[in-house]
């Protein structure tokens, strides 16, 4: 593996001078993006998102990606490097187009994913916005993928650490945004941007990274939602695929596709949540062959290896950020929908979850599965 020091000076050759907001967490990955960028001879400014407020999803205020923690550890890096630093107040369009789309998802049987929305609607649209109010030339960030300009199309690339790689959750980017990112740490491992960190002796070079969903952080979604609507789900019937009545559900928004703990019924063999019905309450369970199928329609589709994508593809694709890619033929439907059809069955495909399509390590594109 290159060292760290061979490797930073890799990236400060290669990215011109320029002004760049970077959007600061208080973690270490965004820390040493902004680190890399100031040693590459940009003007930086830094910049940290506030997007709820606590008491909105019922959490402390220590527990959240939004604590005054957070907000102190990222100004006292921005500080340590000579750049501005600002709060930007995004609260309100939070609640409306993550948390209110968290909520709608999963009351029509959805399992969505707010970070993918958090992304889309909030760091990069509203950043953009942001950088060019304050004259910036580019937004910086602390994912671990990579932008690359080929016959004048930007593309959307892998991490060099397969392990970090967040490319799943950026599919959804744009020409105009792709053009106005960058990336510091797509050629960077894990362990080196810590190992960075510790080098130049950042407050947060050994934070340990968040794991949770930033307004769920103890896991449970359900009481989330009920804060949200002001309402308790309703409890409704399990039925098998026959129809029979196996128990009583505590209310969809509690089940995910796939899930066989927590369901609460004394039965001999094991069950596994296979369809959310809303329109009747229903949550329908059956054996583990159930979940598995080769089909699936996605809509909301952002193609950004293409213009115009060809009829049919021959691709790789995941329907989840932790799955490894899979063979798949991609169609495109009558209606502007996109019809997938992976080589071997896939287990527990959710609706409300995205499907990527890649090529090698090219995000060809993605979309909300159907």
């Amino acid at each position: 593996m290159t060292s760290p020091s061979s490797r930073t000076a890799r990236i400060v050759t290669t990215v011109k001078p320029e002004k760049i907001l970077i959007a600061m967490s208080g973690g270490v990955d965004s820390s040493v993006a902004a680190l890399l960028l100031s040693e590459a001879g940009c003007e930086c400014v830094g910049a940290t998102m506030r997007l709820f407020h606590n008491e909105d999803a019922g959490v402390s205020r220590e527990k959240s990606c939004c604590s005054l923690e957070d907000v102190e550890d990222a100004r006292s890096v921005a500080y340590q490097l000579g750049m501005p630093f600002y709060v930007f107040n995004f609260t309100d369009g939070f609640g409306e187009q993550v948390m209110d789309r968290f909520v709608d998802a999963y009351e029509r049987g959805a399992t969505p994913n707010p970070c993918i929305d958090c992304n889309r609607y909030m760091k990069f649209a509203k950043l953009v916005e942001r950088a060019e109010l304050l004259g910036c030339d580019a937004v910086a960030t602390g994912h671990y993928a990579r932008i690359e300009q080929e016959n004048g199309r930007w593309l959307l690339k892998k991490a060099v650490d397969d392990s970090k790689d967040q490319s799943y959750v950026l599919y959804f980017l744009n020409q105009r945004q792709l053009a106005h990112l960058r990336f510091p740490l797509g050629t960077l491992h894990k362990t080196e941007a810590r190992e960075i960190a510790e080098k130049h002796g950042l407050v947060n070079a050994r934070k340990r990274d968040s794991q949770d969903i930033c307004f769920v952080p103890d896991g449970d979604y359900a009481r989330v939602i009920e804060l949200r609507t002001g309402q308790k789900a309703k409890p409704g019937p399990f039925v098998d695929r026959e129809g029979h009545v196996l128990g009583e559900h505590a209310g969809i928004i509690h089940y995910t596709i796939g899930q066989r703990k927590g369901l609460g019924l004394g039965i001999e063999h094991p069950y596994y949540v296979c369809e959310k019905r809303p329109e009747d309450n229903t949550v329908v369970l059956g054996p583990n062959e159930a979940l598995f199928t080769t089909e699936l329609d996605a809509g909301d589709f952002n193609w950004i290896a293409y213009e115009t994508p060809p009829a049919e593809l021959h691709v790789k694709a995941k329907i989840r950020y932790r799955q490894q890619e899979q063979p798949a033929t991609v169609t495109q439907n009558p209606d502007g929908t996109v019809h997938v059809s992976f080589d071997e069955p896939q287990r527990a495909i959710a609706r409300g979850q995205a499907v990527v399509l890649y090529d090698g390590d090219t995000v060809v594109g993605g979309g909300t599965i159907l």
